[in-house]
């Protein structure tokens, strides 16, 4: 079985089987990580876009690189570009369902898509990559770009204001 590195090589020579095996491979958590950085909007349009972007730069990626770090590298770049254009709402009623349980989780979704929704996009993203997908430091340091004293930075603030929201939220019930 071939590794990430090297279909992205055969990407870059215009291999569409080497694309389709990555689109399956990562179909299911790059789709997630779009949908917990987005509030679940525009998913579809930016995991095509990530894809053409790296389609586009297949040819100039790093094989002494991970695979996995550069595609959410990419998918990170368009987040911020999308939140730019496109403040995040989140909707305070759950969708209608009929389970009692099932309507426990999605509160229990909406209550954490509300918190992720008040902590500043660079603490949000380090959030999401290091609990979410259970990066290492360094490697959501790669991701974004930045020292990995910064991820820790952002990460201790991050937890520090979702604790301080929940701790107002329990007061004001």
């Amino acid at each position: 079985m071939a590794s990430d590195e090297e279909l992205v090589r055969q990407v870059a020579s215009g291999d569409e089987t080497a694309l389709a095996e990555l689109l399956r491979r990562y179909e299911r958590p790059l789709s997630y990580f779009l949908s917990r950085h987005t509030g679940g909007r525009d998913v579809e349009d930016l995991y095509q876009e990530t894809w053409l972007g790296v389609v586009r730069a297949a040819a100039r990626f790093d094989p002494a690189r991970r695979f996995s770090t550069w595609l959410f590298q990419v998918a990170v770049n368009l987040c911020r570009d999308w939140h730019r254009r496109a403040p995040l709402e989140v909707h305070s009623r759950p969708p209608e369902v009929a389970a009692p349980s099932e309507v426990d989780r999605a509160e229990s979704r909406l209550d954490a898509a509300k918190l992720l929704a008040r902590l500043p996009e660079p603490q949000r993203e380090v959030l999401i990559l290091r609990y979410y997908y259970d990066l290492k430091e360094q490697d959501v340091a790669d991701i974004l770009g930045c020292p990995k004293g910064t991820v820790k930075s952002r990460l201790h603030h991050a937890l520090a204001r979702l604790a301080a929201a929940l701790e107002r939220d329990h007061e004001e019930r």
